[in-house]
């Protein structure tokens, strides 16, 4: 089955060579001059992946992709020309799923595209047999819900955020390498280089101190990271 993509950018060389690329590989393609312009087209009739510019006329692509995950849960990757540490934090606390600076050689945005589906497919499938929970300290992970507590309180996780946590608290006790993390929760494999692990987990820890968690995530130097500082109630 063909997937949807909607890609926006204000850049006509770069819309028609993605498209080109994209559709070439088996993809639908839709290509927008601008972010609100994706977004009146997602509500209508809503997409399995965005690509969204950061740097666009009108509604810049930060906003619209917090927009998108009030609407939806799909994949987005943003695309900037400039390599600012701001505007790659911002992208991920509004929800995007990773992160690429131009220029870029498409092959690597293609590779991001297939991993990011095929997630979605791998989810998909494990939802339909989901059961059970996870326990670590005081924190549970709900498969029913899909949903991370401390306590009763719900942790206001992304999903992105949410699969990786969930996947280190099926092996608590266990130190998971960058690599590893990246392979398993955003399928990406070695040769594809991006901070979308560090920093996803950087928020993971903020949003668990903010909801009063005694379970934080440790970083290992030099190897990766593991759940830290449980105190189980």
């Amino acid at each position: 089955m063909e997937h949807s993509i909607y890609l926006a950018d204000d850049e006509k060389s770069i819309r028609e060579l993605l498209h080109s690329f994209l559709t070439s590989d088996g993809y639908t393609v839709r290509s927008f001059e601008s972010g609100d312009a994706l977004l009146e087209a997602f509500r209508q009739e809503p997409a399995e992946l965005v690509i969204l510019d950061i740097m666009m006329p009108g509604t810049d692509g930060l906003t619209v992709c917090r927009e998108l995950r009030t609407l939806s849960d799909i994949p987005i990757i943003l695309l900037t020309a400039k390599d600012s540490e701001l505007d790659y934090v911002m992208g991920i606390s509004q929800g995007s799923d990773d992160y690429l600076t131009k220029p870029f050689r498409p092959t690597i945005l293609l590779m991001k595209v297939k991993a990011l589906l095929r997630r979605v497919e791998m989810d998909r499938g494990k939802s339909a047999a989901a059961g059970g929970e996870l326990h670590y300290g005081d924190i549970h992970y709900s498969a029913t819900e899909n949903a991370i507590f401390c306590g009763t309180v719900p942790v206001a996780l992304t999903q992105t955020e949410l699969r990786l946590l969930g996947y280190m608290m099926r092996q608590p006790e266990k130190a998971y390498s960058r690599e590893e993390l990246l392979n398993e929760v955003w399928g990406f494999g070695s040769e594809v280089e991006t901070r979308v692990t560090d920093e996803t987990l950087r928020r993971i820890r903020k949003k668990l101190l903010q909801a009063g968690s005694t379970v934080s995530v440790g970083t290992i130097w030099g190897f990766g990271y593991k759940l830290k500082g449980a105190e189980c109630t």
